[in-house]
C-alpha cells in the first residue's frame, strides 16, 4: 500500500531531517552534573560546559539556528539558551541586537520569533538556482525516458507550513480532468505531505519538528486508497525513503495513478521532489527503468540548484 520497493545498488541522499525521537539526547539543568544537552551546531554538549563559540558571529548564527530547529511560534532566551548551550545572558543580548537589525522580533512577555524579513533572506539565496527552461528541458527527457510518464516538479511551499506546491510539469496533452482531478483537490490532496510519493519523499528530509507538524494533519479527504492513514507505518516508509533515495506510490493520490518520486536537495537541505506518475493499469510496479530515470531527473535538479565554490576559494 505505496510501500517503496528496494532497488538494487540505489543510493540515497544524505538525510536533512531524522524520524522523530531520532538524533536527539537528554537534557538536564543547567550546571547538573553528568546531563547533556543538544546543540544547533550538532553533538550534545555536558551541561555546565557551555561553548561560547569561535566568536560572536558564531554564537549569532547558533540562535538564529535554535529557531528552525526548535519549531513552534515562538521561544524564550532560556529554552534558547538550553538548546544551543550559550548562555542566557548571551542568546539575550543577541535576541535584543536582533530586534533593532530586523531579524528578531518580540511577539509577548519574554518570547521570541523570526521576523519575515529573513525570508528575504532566503528568496535571495534562492534566486537564480532554478529556472523555468531547465527544469522543462529535465522533465521532458523524464517524460520521454518513461514512455509518455507524467512529469512533475514538487517544491516546499514557502508561505504554507509544511506543504508543497507544483511549480512545472511535462503532461503532453494532459489535464485535470483526465488525472480524474479537480483545481480543489490540487489545493488538498496534492499540497499535503502526507500523501503521495512526492509528499513523503519532501517529509522524509525534514526536520522532525515538521515532520510531528504533518502526522499531526488529518488525511484528505479525497485521499487514493494505497494512502497512508497509519502514522507508524508513514513513518516507516519515511526511513525507507532516506535508505532508497525513492518513494514509491500505489494510489496514495488518487485511484487508479502509481508514481515513483526522489528528492532535489540543494546544499544538504530538502527543496522538492521529481514525481513520475503512469496509470496502474500501464504500471502495476515501478520498473527499475523509471526508477532511475526518477531519481536521474532530480538529482539534476538537485545539482542545478547546489552551491559552487568560488575558484578562488581555498
Amino acid at each position: 500500500m505505496g510501500n517503496s520497493t528496494r532497488t538494487p545498488g540505489s543510493t540515497a541522499p544524505a538525510a536533512t531531517g531524522s524520524a522523530p525521537g531520532a538524533g536527539t539526547t537528554a537534557t538536564g539543568t543547567p550546571g547538573r552534573t553528568g546531563s547533556t544537552r543538544r546543540t544547533a551546531s550538532g553533538p550534545a554538549v555536558a551541561a555546565g560546559s557551555r561553548t561560547s563559540g569561535s566568536g560572536h558571529a558564531e554564537r549569532v548564527f547558533l540562535v538564529q539556528t535554535a529557531f528552525a530547529e526548535l519549531g513552534g511560534s515562538a521561544h524564550g532566551p532560556g529554552e534558547i539558551a538550553e538548546f544551543t548551550g550559550l548562555d542566557d545572558s548571551v542568546v539575550y543580548r543577541i535576541l535584543q541586537s536582533g530586534i533593532y537589525q530586523r531579524i528578531f522580533e518580540r511577539v509577548d512577555r519574554g518570547l521570541y520569533r523570526l521576523r519575515t524579513s529573513a525570508a528575504q533572506l532566503a528568496f535571495t539565496a534562492l534566486d537564480h538556482r532554478l529556472d523555468g527552461a531547465t527544469s522543462q528541458t529535465v522533465l521532458g527527457r523524464l517524460r520521454t525516458a518513461t514512455d509518455g510518464g507524467l512529469a512533475f516538479l514538487y517544491m516546499v511551499a514557502p508561505f504554507s507550513g509544511a506543504h508543497r506546491q507544483c511549480v512545472d510539469m511535462a503532461v503532453g496533452d494532459s489535464d485535470l480532468a483526465e488525472l480524474g482531478m479537480t483545481p480543489r483537490d490540487v489545493l488538498s490532496v496534492t499540497r499535503s505531505l502526507r500523501t503521495g510519493a512526492s509528499g513523503r519523499t519532501i517529509l522524509a528530509y525534514l526536520p522532525a519538528v515538521l515532520q510531528q507538524r504533518v502526522l499531526a494533519e488529518p488525511v484528505p479527504d479525497q485521499a487514493g486508497p494505497g494512502v497512508y492513514r497509519d502514522n507508524d507505518a508513514l513513518l516507516a516508509s519515511l526511513a525507507e525513503v532516506r535508505d532508497l533515495g525513492h518513494a514509491l506510490g500505489n494510489e496514495e493520490c488518487m485511484a487508479g495513478w502509481n508514481s515513483c518520486a526522489a528528492p532535489i536537495m540543494w546544499d544538504g537541505s530538502i527543496m522538492g521532489a521529481v514525481l513520475l506518475l503512469k496509470l496502474k493499469s500501464v504500471m502495476p510496479v515501478a520498473p527499475d527503468g523509471v526508477i532511475e530515470a526518477t531519481k536521474e531527473a532530480a538529482a539534476e535538479l538537485s545539482r542545478c540548484g547546489a552551491a559552487v565554490p568560488a575558484a578562488n576559494q581555498d
